[in-house]
């Protein structure tokens, strides 16, 4: 059974939730686009909210050398793309097939470009999100919901955030958000979608060779994409330089409950127990259901 507490609980000035019933974890609700600076005062931190958590969760930043802390700990397998120019990703990093992809765009008439978040980005998004209830085999958690819903979902870490735009005729037809990591050189993907109606024109290859551009530019040796699956999205990461990154991931107990549920490796979900080979099937058979499902409304 697995509850999810999203209150106003926060450590360092970052927004915690907690999740199950035992054990209660705690972590960052957005670990991968920020971090925990001072792992010792969090924790202190971390014990004095309510509701109660047994283990407190966090990540190693991605470009912190070596393992930093005594905590027990487990790798976390992200995707990442290291970068060192904008030439060196295109003419080494990328296959021949990426590349005529992200051409593509151009030659169809799409322009990409650095936008600011404001109402006619917001509307350009909600559409994006209400053209399909799937993304990727899997319902989108934004489908449906009215523009100052999605508007204030999207507007998060704006003073760390840049946004790119894919346009056609004037309209978006894609965009992707990114999160500039403080005091490093990392940024993570937050966002990166577009219309389906759209594809023709790889608009999401387009955007995602502009924030390759944008941290070459900026010195941004690190470019997370997620984490690393065979499943979600893959292939494409790989067909764009990304790779298998190893970072860890720690868990400190809170309590005698979380010192009982770490020795019992409670903590582990559910699906590292399943191999594979298994973890495929049931990929595929879920996917198909969500399609038979919402096959009145998916693209």
């Amino acid at each position: 059974m697995k509850e999810t507490t999203k209150s106003s609980l926060a450590i360092e000035g970052k927004n915690v939730e907690v999740n199950g019933v035992f054990p209660r974890i705690a972590k960052l609700r957005s670990e991968h686009h920020e971090y925990v600076e001072a792992p010792e005062s969090a924790l202190r931190e971390i014990a004095s909210l309510k509701p109660k958590a047994d283990i407190f969760t966090f990540l190693q930043p991605i470009a912190q050398e070596g393992s930093s802390s005594t905590y027990l700990s487990r790798p976390e397998d992200i995707a990442v793309l290291t970068i060192d120019t904008y030439e060196n990703w295109w003419t080494k990093q990328v296959n021949d097939k990426t590349r005529n992809m992200v051409r593509k765009a151009g030659k169809k008439g799409a322009t990409i470009q650095i936008v600011p978040f404001n109402d006619d980005l917001a509307k350009g998004i909600h559409a994006i999100y209400n053209e399909s209830p799937l993304i990727q085999g899997k319902p989108s958690k934004h489908y449906g919901k009215d523009l100052a819903t999605l508007t204030k979902a999207h507007a998060t870490f704006l003073d760390q955030s840049l946004f790119i735009g894919a346009f056609y005729n004037g309209a978006l037809i894609g965009f992707l958000k990114m999160i500039l990591h403080r005091n490093q050189r990392s940024a993570s993907i937050m966002q990166i979608i577009s219309l389906v109606a759209h594809r023709d024109k790889a608009p999401t290859n387009a955007l995602l060779a502009k924030a390759v551009e944008v941290c070459a530019e900026r010195r941004i040796r690190y470019l997370q994409y997620g984490i690393w699956s065979r499943r979600t999205l893959g292939e494409f990461k790989k067909h764009h330089g990304f790779k298998l990154m190893t970072i860890p991931r720690y868990y400190v107990p809170l309590n005698l409950r979380g010192r009982a549920a770490l020795a019992l490796r409670f903590h582990r979900r559910l699906s590292e127990f399943v191999p594979g080979g298994w973890q495929d099937v049931f990929a595929n058979l879920r996917a198909k259901w969500y399609l038979f499902k919402y096959r009145a409304n998916a693209i």
